[in-house]
């Protein structure tokens, strides 16, 4: 079994050590470094080539928004799950517009941080919280209308892959999805892919933030 490198970057000193006790106590997972700050992280990254970063927002000179959006461009391996004390941290939603593939509550289990760990290892997002439809549906109503170079984008695709994105967006997996287009798992990853592609998107966090954008799904009640 391949072993998880996990870093985790945050200003106190006992979230760190707490989260790196955690973690290696789970099979496959490691904790492979530590970081202070957001300019540490980003360095760290360089240095260590994690898997995963636990990524904290709010943290000294660099934040983690900009530390996040530094550390996963485009041809980037590593995958950031953002870490925050509040469900409805306003600057939550900038992280995963940032690059970010999900993000926890500082509050949670040992169980869910290291579910959490290897969801975003694996390339899927961590959309399932309610709090992401949450704060998606709050900058939904902060916009309001959709913005057109977003909406020109969704032209590009075919109307089945538009109906995938939607899906995507609303938190289903890949065979919740097959299920519902009563096609093979293998077809709806195949859609997910050249979505993405054709997008310019990472992962599917992203993409479930440009279908919100974009006003191809809206949050229920607005």
């Amino acid at each position: 079994m391949t072993t998880i490198r996990v870093l985790i970057a945050d200003d106190q000193m006992m979230v760190r050590q707490g989260f790196t006790v955690l973690l290696n106590a789970e099979p496959g997972i490691e904790v492979v470094g530590q970081a202070v700050d957001g300019l540490d992280a980003v360095a760290k990254v360089a240095e260590l080539a994690p898997d995963v970063v636990l990524m904290d927002i709010r943290m000294p000179g660099l934040g983690g928004i900009e530390a996040t959006r530094r550390v996963t461009g485009p041809d980037a391996a590593v995958k950031v799950l953002v870490l925050t004390t509040f469900d409805l941290d306003e600057y939550v939603y900038e992280a995963l517009r940032a690059g970010a593939s999900g993000f926890l509550l500082k509050d949670a289990s040992a169980a869910e941080l290291a579910q959490a760990v290897r969801v975003v290892a694996a390339g899927d997002a961590l959309l399932a919280p309610n709090i992401t439809k949450r704060l998606i549906a709050e900058f939904s109503r902060m916009t309001g209308t959709p913005r057109a170079p977003l909406k020109d984008r969704v032209g590009g695709l075919t109307e089945r892959e538009t109906e995938v994105l939607s899906l995507v967006a609303q938190g289903l997996s890949n065979g919740e999805i097959a299920e519902r287009l009563v096609v093979a798992e293998q077809t709806v990853k195949t859609h997910v892919s050249r979505i993405l592609v054709k997008l310019g998107l990472r992962d599917r966090t992203q993409a479930t933030v440009f279908a919100y954008e974009t006003g191809l799904v809206r949050p229920a009640g607005y």
